[in-house]
């Protein structure tokens, strides 16, 4: 049964970094275009993120959203502009990238040991699958998930990393009802800690007080 409750996590208070213009942001965009296949997706887009805060990206399927998230993350390199605010950043995209192999707990545990955070990876893989439902299948081979668990095992890879910035390309796919719950509750108690969250989708999630970027 997937779990509402939250896990513990690091506290990132007010703590955030100063940008270039004086302005403090968990992730800046300065003046960015991105360029793929000869097409520009988007130019010269600029906004802040600050410590607590979120932004929603919206806009037709093919426009851009997804090259945007990865531009933040660092997987794609802007044309023009740059990217500033917190070094550590995590990423939940359409593929999760765990060991089809190994089992869950291992698959996440892998990627939790080399996150910025050295501490107790294991421990943070155990909070994060309970927190989405996932506990009781800790043992089982990857490739034996449902589409459903898998996308709620790459929230947990998510919500172990300890990460600062949230960077979250269509985080409700696949997940039923209850999940998307969980997903809201989980990205709440990151902002309450002083977390942000970058979130593109196409399905309604519940981000209060997000800023939105639309792609046009």
């Amino acid at each position: 049964m997937v779990q509402a409750d939250q896990p513990p996590g690091p506290s990132f208070g007010s703590a955030a970094v100063v940008d270039g213009r004086g302005t403090n942001a968990a992730l800046a965009f300065r003046d960015v275009t991105c360029v793929r296949g000869g097409r520009v997706l988007f130019e010269r887009l600029s906004f802040a993120v600050p410590p607590g805060g979120a932004a929603l990206v919206t806009g037709p399927n093919g426009i851009g959203k997804s090259s945007l998230i990865r531009v933040a993350a660092g997987l794609l390199r802007p044309a023009n502009g740059e990217i500033a605010g917190a070094a550590t950043r995590t990423l939940m995209a359409e593929a999760a990238a765990l060991d089809a192999a190994r089992p869950l707990r291992e698959a996440l545990g892998f990627w939790a040991a080399l996150d910025a955070d050295p501490d107790d990876p294991y421990g943070r893989v155990a909070h994060a699958l309970h927190a989405v439902g996932l506990s009781h299948i800790a043992d089982v081979p990857v490739r034996l998930l449902s589409t459903g668990q898998r996308r709620r095992a790459a929230l947990a890879r998510v919500v172990a990393s300890g990460a600062m910035v949230w960077l979250l390309d269509e985080p409700a796919n696949g997940l039923d009802m209850a999940s998307v719950t969980v997903l809201e509750h989980l990205i709440a108690a990151h902002r309450g800690r002083g977390g942000a969250v970058l979130v593109a989708t196409h399905l309604p999630i519940a981000l209060p007080d997000a800023q939105t970027i639309s792609l046009l």
